[in-house]
């Protein structure tokens, strides 16, 4: 049996939309991938063009609908910052004192040591409760929220 043009030309347009969907997120291109597959079987059942177009907006539709929930999921807002962002917004202590002029400096977030620098450039003393307001390299720019503690 020979596969007739319009056949071929549903499952190369799913294929095309199944690569392309590897760049890009949110599973809709994957959704017509589908779609298009179902074109492929109205012409493969000998369906004239214009149902076959009808079953490639219909599936393709409900493919886009089903696929939401779980698209949201996969590639929405994760609720745990991974890397280096991870310390972005905690407190740390400062264990060195931080001294812009020395390009001195070392805090300790939950229980990791860090090189750290201030945001505006001024001296903070051990002790201290900072905040981290960013990452640069392999330092943390922080800003003080507490002096240390009186003796």
């Amino acid at each position: 049996m020979v596969l007739n043009t319009f056949v071929w030309g549903w499952l190369i347009l799913a294929m095309i939309l199944f690569v392309a969907e590897i760049f890009t997120a949110g599973f809709v291109l994957a959704a017509f991938g589908v779609g298009a597959l179902a074109g492929a079987l109205a012409a493969l059942f000998g369906l004239s063009i214009p149902v076959q177009l009808i079953v490639f907006v219909v599936v393709s539709a409900a493919a886009v609908l089903l696929s939401r929930r779980f698209a949201d999921r996969v590639s929405g807002e994760q609720p745990q910052k991974v890397g280096v962002d991870r310390v972005l917004g905690k407190q740390a202590v400062v264990l060195e004192a931080i001294d812009p002029l020395r390009a001195h400096g070392m805090v300790r977030v939950d229980r990791e040591e860090w090189r750290a620098q201030s945001q505006d450039g001024s001296m903070i003393p051990v002790e201290s409760v900072v905040e981290v307001v960013a990452v640069d390299g392999t330092r943390l720019i922080v800003r003080q929220i507490a002096a240390p503690p009186e003796s």
